[in-house]
């Protein structure tokens, strides 16, 4: 007999619908848990600036990357393989430090 799955409502705030943009990120992990920097990097700066930090379990880390991986799967099977900027010979954004 299978468990009724439960359903979660999810609610999200004014400042946070509106999203942090974030184009690098930084990962490191200890044996209880996975911390995500998320940062932004701008053209003709010598540093990054984290926007935020996610901190979870490795558990819960494990389950952010099956989720991911599955999305890009969905998002591929839709609109066609994601290509890495190394593969498109193309800088996206901006250009790399000489």
């Amino acid at each position: 007999m299978q468990k009724p799955t439960q359903q979660i409502n999810v609610e999200i705030g004014d400042s946070e619908v509106e999203g942090i943009y974030s184009n690098f990120a930084f990962i490191t992990h200890s044996p209880a848990e996975f911390i995500i920097d998320f940062a932004r990097i701008l053209p003709g700066m010598k540093k990054a600036k984290v926007n935020s930090r996610v901190i979870m379990t490795p558990q819960h880390a494990k389950m952010l990357f099956l989720a991911l991986e599955n999305n890009i799967k969905k998002f591929e099977d839709r609109f066609g393989e994601i290509k890495n900027v190394t593969e498109t010979g193309k800088e996206i954004g901006f250009k790399k430090p000489e």
